[in-house]
């Protein structure tokens, strides 16, 4: 019976062993799903509604890790909105992205602070740095095309920034 067990538990901590290097190789594969909500870019001086893009939100470790890099394409009108816990330097790099990317920074109250325009590249650790509270990711182009600039308010459905 002893060697049974023994067994048993060689068996299960090969199993797991694996699944951890699995997931350490993929950890894209540890998300079981996004909570979504939409973000609205707003004028900083008029109040004027710029854009609304629905966003997937990266609010935890892992999801914030793996970011946008497990997509194959962001169609116009979606993103992906990083939440942390406060405001503070931050820097963003395209790991395993398939596609270009506005990085937009905003502070606690939704102001946006920086705007930096990604590009996927053979050197995915090129660091895009702003400093921010809230992070939005949609395709490259986005702030241009509907005048998103620093100062403006980024205002996201369901939070204090609202």
């Amino acid at each position: 019976m002893n060697r049974r067990l023994i067994g048993a538990a060689s068996v299960l901590a090969c199993l797991v062993l694996v699944g951890l290097a699995v997931a350490a190789t993929n950890p894209a594969l540890l998300i079981t799903g996004y909570d979504t909500t939409a973000v609205e870019a707003v004028d900083g001086d008029t109040g004027e509604s710029l854009a609304t893009v629905d966003v997937r939100v990266a609010d935890g470790v892992v999801k914030q890790y793996v970011g946008l890099s497990a997509t194959e394409e962001l169609p116009e009108g979606e993103g992906m909105l990083f939440v942390h816990d406060e405001t503070a330097e931050r820097a963003y790099v395209m790991r395993d992205m398939a596609f270009p990317l506005d990085i937009v920074f905003a502070d606690a109250n939704g102001t946006v602070t920086r705007i930096r325009e990604a590009e996927p590249e053979s050197r995915p650790l090129t660091r895009y740095e702003g400093t921010g509270r809230y992070v939005l990711e949609v395709p490259r182009g986005w702030s241009d095309r509907h005048g998103v600039d620093s100062g403006d308010r980024l205002v996201i459905e369901g939070s204090e920034s609202e």
